[in-house]
C-alpha cells in the first residue's frame, strides 16, 4: 500500500485538510527528524520521553541502555504512542491570536517487540548511526559483543500512523490586514530563526512580500537581507 490506512485513533480531526496519510511523505518526515517523543503509562501514570530513533523500511528503531525502565516496560508488549515534529518555521500574523508555525508532524501508534537476534541487532545499530551522519558505520570500529549486551533495541511497525502539516502564510483577519505591523514567516528552518527575528525587530522601516512558497525581506539591513533573499530566490544578493 502507498498510504496508511487512517483509523479511529488516527484520523486527523482537526484541520483535517491537514492531514497526511502518504507513505512516502511520512517517511520522508521520520528520515529528517532525529529525535522522537514516546508516550506510555506504567500503573496509570503517563510518562512521555524524548529519545533518538531511525527508520529501516516499514518500521522504527529505539534503543538505550539494557537497563532503561523505558525501554524494558515497552518490551514487555505496553501501547506507545511515539511522535516526531520538525518545525519549519515560525508564522507572525498580525493579530497574537493568529501566531504559528509551518511544521510536519507524525504519530505512530502500536506495541514494540524487543530485538534479540544479534545480526538484526546490529542492523539496527548501523541504522541509528547512519542516520545521524550517511556512511559513518563504514568509518568507525563497531559495536563489541559486551556494548551489544549493553543495549537495548526495540522495533515498532509503522502499521497505525498519521502525519499532519502546516505550511504557507498567516491566517489575517480582514480588519488586521491594514495595521503597521509586520507579518510573515520563515522562508526556511535551516536559518537561525531566533537570531533573524530578533535582528528585524530591531530594525525599522522595512517591508515583507510573502510569496508561494517563500517570503523576502524589501528593506533591512544588508546581512539580513542577504539571508532571506538568498534563501527565497537561489541568488545573492548584492547591495
Amino acid at each position: 500500500m502507498d498510504a496508511f490506512t487512517p483509523t479511529g485513533r488516527t484520523t486527523v480531526r482537526r484541520l483535517a485538510k491537514r492531514g497526511v496519510y502518504d507513505k512516502a511523505e511520512v517517511y520522508a518526515i521520520l528520515d529528517e527528524g532525529f529525535v522522537c517523543h514516546v508516550g506510555f503509562a506504567i500503573d496509570g501514570q503517563p510518562y512521555v520521553i524524548p529519545t533518538g530513533y531511525a527508520r529501516s523500511g516499514d518500521q522504527i528503531f529505539l534503543h538505550g541502555s539494557a537497563a532503561s525502565r523505558m525501554l524494558r516496560s515497552i518490551g514487555e508488549g505496553l501501547d506507545v504512542c511515539v511522535t516526531v515534529t520538525l518545525v519549519d518555521g515560525f508564522v507572525l500574523s498580525r493579530s497574537a491570536f493568529h501566531h504559528s508555525m509551518n511544521y510536519r508532524s507524525v504519530l505512530m501508534l502500536g506495541r514494540a517487540r524487543v530485538v534479540e537476534d544479534a545480526a538484526e541487532k546490529m542492523t539496527a545499530m548501523q541504522c541509528f548511526t547512519n542516520h545521524i551522519l550517511p556512511e559513518r558505520w563504514e568509518e568507525v570500529r563497531q559495536p563489541s559483543e559486551q556494548e551489544l549486551k549493553a543495549t537495548m533495541v526495540l522495533a515498532l511497525p509503522l502499521e497505525e500512523v498519521s502525519a499532519k502539516v502546516r505550511k504557507g502564510p498567516p491566517v489575517e483577519d480582514e480588519g488586521d490586514v491594514a495595521l503597521p505591523t509586520w507579518a510573515g514567516g520563515s522562508p526556511d528552518r535551516t536559518l537561525p530563526l531566533h537570531a533573524v527575528l530578533i535582528s528585524l525587530r530591531l530594525h525599522r522601516g522595512f517591508t515583507l512580500a510573502y510569496g508561494a512558497s517563500t517570503c523576502y525581506i524589501s528593506r533591512a539591513p544588508c546581512p539580513i537581507r542577504r539571508i532571506l533573499w538568498t534563501a527565497s530566490t537561489g541568488r545573492n544578493c548584492t547591495g
